[in-house]
């Protein structure tokens, strides 16, 4: 394989003056000015641990300031564009926007506030629990650059020794007593400031769960003291503050729920209401044990007694509180929910819990306008018309209608895959509450859904079929937390009816089964059922997502009629087949951030489609896909698979559109930011999907010990541009493995061609689309 490499003098030279240019920045400066290139920590210590050293001088880089000039490849670009600039007359045009947006500030020697400095590392030790430490600091200075180097001696370190409660006959002490099993100090630990913020924290979070709503982690004191031994150990006396509020030590219980569901503060300030209410003006309000100030009756009730955890006698919780406030939130239908506690009974430390919920619009009507692209390399415009209503039934219902069309047209694609119109409508209702003959009891703080839905959709493939589409479902959504969700569909139902076929479509269907099938009436019901973890909202290093699928298709119709089409014994209701199959699909990720601006991103894909019974085949649109902008990018859309079938092979085009029953797939992706909205990623993806059954018309398609010969293989570099409102990405990817090669073929290595003008791909695919592909 021949390759040629050549770099021009002329090219080597342009690079050279640039890299000296941006490197060159201090001949900006002032006679006197030193370019501040940043802090340097020595720790001199032999007693404590590589590990304890390595957090000590973390901690204490990250306390230091200023911060030097960013660098990227040991170059200061921001400060070569500040420097270049000149200084704008207006704030705005170009100048102001490469001077003040491209480029940074230089920071300089006389910035740095060194004395300021050795201060802060000697106070942050002494937190960590070095009460000895000592630091110094010296100034290296050379070619108008200069930095600080600090000496650290922080000593040994002290731990912990003991750790005592300090008793007394007070409630507030006696529930303070029952908490210290939880303790986050620890005998033979280090004396940590941090640590004793989170105990405070502990103690805090445990009375608020115990009633005393009032309390506050400032009335904990926690005393150190170092003299009681001589080997560096330090004994913890937790208590509370003498000057402590009475009424931080005073456990309240809930006397009244009161709640106004169409609060204004101008109605407040008109007189219409007040707050706190008289108690003779509450009776009419009644209900159960809450009132409803609710004279124009806007809201049933019941919503409020089914949100809210708080009743009459109640201890005050913490809990209960937050998980309240989150309820009325995800009713979806007030804009603002605000709580207060005002004390009715001083003797017997009760008050009353008011909530002030202010209600969003009611009714909206909304027209959008899009532009789309989606995973089959389609692009093109959507018209939606939409009208919610959030209280439709005065109970928090939430119903929703759209009429929309579509036109979508495929972009970089097979010339004859045809463009598609799309036009429909959606009805939804959603009731915030299960609805079903069993009690269903949520401690989440989200409230739990019945889902209704209905719709209809004609499409439209140019020069081949009209197709009527029916759907409707039933349905529950809810959430244990904000991580974990279930959505269970007791009935999803579909229905496809073909409307025209083309006679250039019946002559290309009749050459394969698989064609036919696309076509032919379709009736698919029976429950699905969905379960989504996430702890991507966590500000953590690590994170994962995951979603599971089952979707259960016609079985119990299938077993009471005895349906078995193997045997000819296919049933049918009003004249057309049911879909008899068991379907399960698992999408793992996980995301792992190696600083604020680079991160990995990765995605495993398992799923599985198995007829029996009354069908032979899984029904088009319920099976499985690959390649395209959100799969295996090297590929078009729904050319991948089945297994090593080549779709070259068939003389329609249209047959470009390969679907399967199984379905494996891993995709990586390494993402970087450069500069604000813009993104770089290089990714790597691999799949394919197979065929469960034999398919005379697509060998090789069957899934078989050979899977892993026959998996595709794409790598590319992205681009990403992240607007905010919407992320725009163009993603550039080549086959490295191609399944339909022979066997010896398959990697594609030898096919990049090296020349005089650089290398070139005859089968480069440029992905563009809305967002992350995962």
């Amino acid at each position: 394989m021949k390759r040629n490499y050549k770099i021009s003098f002329k090219h080597a030279f342009t690079l050279g003056i640039a890299f000296a240019a941006v490197s060159c920045n201090t001949r900006y400066l002032k006679e006197g000015q030193m370019l501040y290139t940043g802090a340097e920590i020595n720790i001199e210590n032999d007693t404590i641990s590589k590990s304890e050293k390595k957090d000590l001088k973390a901690g204490l880089e990250a306390n230091l300031t200023p911060k030097p000039n960013s660098s990227f490849l040991g170059l200061r670009p921001k400060l070569f564009f500040y420097n270049i600039a000149k200084e704008p007359k207006k704030d705005k045009g170009f100048n102001y926007w490469l001077k003040y947006k491209m480029g940074e500030k230089p920071v300089l020697l006389g910035d740095v506030d060194r004395e300021f400095n050795k201060d802060i590392i000697e106070n942050y030790a002494e937190n960590k629990g070095y009460f000895n430490a000592q630091a110094t600091y010296d100034t290296v200075a050379k070619n108008k650059k200069a930095k600080v180097i600090y000496t650290v001696k922080p000593g040994a370190r002290y731990l912990i020794s003991d750790v005592k409660f300090q008793q007394d006959s007070t409630l507030v002490n006696r529930e303070i007593q029952s908490l210290t099993g939880k303790t986050f100090l620890k005998k033979g630990q280090p004396f940590d400031l941090d640590v004793i913020k989170s105990e405070r924290d502990r103690i805090d979070n445990g009375l608020k769960e115990r009633g005393f709503y009032y309390f506050h982690p400032d009335n904990i004191i926690v005393q150190a003291d170092s003299t009681v031994s001589k080997n560096h150990k330090v004994e913890m006396n937790v208590k509370l503050k003498d000057n402590t509020p009475e009424l931080s030590t005073q456990q309240f219980s809930i006397d009244k729920v009161i709640v106004f569901p169409n609060y204004n503060i101008q109605d407040v300030k008109n007189g219409k209401y007040s707050v706190p209410m008289n108690a003779d003006s509450l009776g009419k309000y009644a209900y159960n044990d809450i009132y409803v100030i609710d004279p124009q009756h806007k809201f049933k009730p019941r919503i409020f007694d089914r949100a809210l955890y708080f009743k009459k006698g109640d201890l005050y919780n913490r809990t209960n509180h937050n998980l309240t406030l989150n309820r009325l939130i995800s009713l979806g239908v007030f804009k603002f929910v605000k709580n207060e506690f005002i004390v009715s009974d001083s003797l017997q430390h009760k008050f009353d819990a008011y909530y002030l919920l202010t209600p969003r619009e009611l009714q909206s009507l909304r027209l959008e306008a899009l532009g789309r692209t989606n995973s089959a390399n389609y692009a093109g415009s959507e018209l939606n018309l939409n009208w919610t209503h959030r209280n439709f039934f005065r109970g928090a219902e939430q119903f929703k209608a759209s009429v929309y069309g579509a036109f979508d047209v495929q972009i970089g694609g097979p010339e004859n895959a045809k463009n598609i119109f799309r036009a429909g409508s959606n009805v939804q209702l959603s009731i915030p509450r299960i609805i079903a003959p069993f009690r269903f009891n949520s401690s989440s703080a989200f409230v739990p859904r019945t889902n209704i839905t209905l719709g209809y959709e004609f499409q439209n493939r140019t020069e081949y079929y009209t197709l009527n589409n029916f759907s409707g479902s039933f349905g529950y959504v809810w959430k244990e937390n904000a991580r974990k969700e279930h959505d269970l569909k007791i009935l999803d139902i579909t229905y496809v009816s073909p409307a025209n076929i083309t006679p250039l479509y019946d002559s290309i269907s009749r050459k394969s089964d698989a064609m036919r099938r696309v076509v032919e009436r379709q009736l698919i019901f029976g429950p699905t059922y969905s379960y989504t973890y996430t702890n991507t909202m966590l500000s953590k290093p690590s994170t994962i997502y995951y979603k599971g699928t089952l979707d259960l298709a016609g079985n119990i119709t299938g077993l009471v009629t005895g349906a078995n089409v193997k045997k000819d014994k296919e049933k049918t209701i009003f004249g057309v087949p049911f879909s008899q199959y068991a379907k399960i699909e698992n999408d793992f990720r996980f995301y792992h951030k190696f600083s604020e601006k680079t991160s990995l991103a990765t995605r495993a894909i398992a799923g599985l489609a198995y007829p029996y019974g009354n069908s032979e085949h899984i029904p088009f649109s319920r099976q499985f896909f690959s390649g395209g902008s959100n799969s295996v990018r090297a590929f078009r859309a729904r050319t991948l698979g089945p297994g090593s079938f080549d779709p070259r092979t068939i003389e329609s085009g249209y047959y470009f559109d390969q679907s399967g029953d199984v379905k494996l797939e891993l995709n990586a992706e390494y993402r970087a930011n450069l500069y604000k909205f813009l993104n770089v990623a290089v990714f790597a993806d691999a799949g394919n999907v197979w065929l469960v059954n034999e398919d005379p018309d697509r060998p090789g398609a069957k899934f078989s010990k050979e899977f892993l010969s026959e998996i595709a293989v794409g790598a590319g570099v992205g681009l990403r541009l992240d607007f905010s409102i919407l992320i725009l990405r163009l993603d550039l990817a080549m086959p490295l493995r191609v399944p339909y090669y022979e066997r010896g073929d398959r990697w594609t290595f030898d096919k990049i061609n090296f020349g005089d003008s650089g290398w070139r791909r005859d089968n480069l695919i440029l992905n563009i689309a809305i967002g992350y592909p995962f």
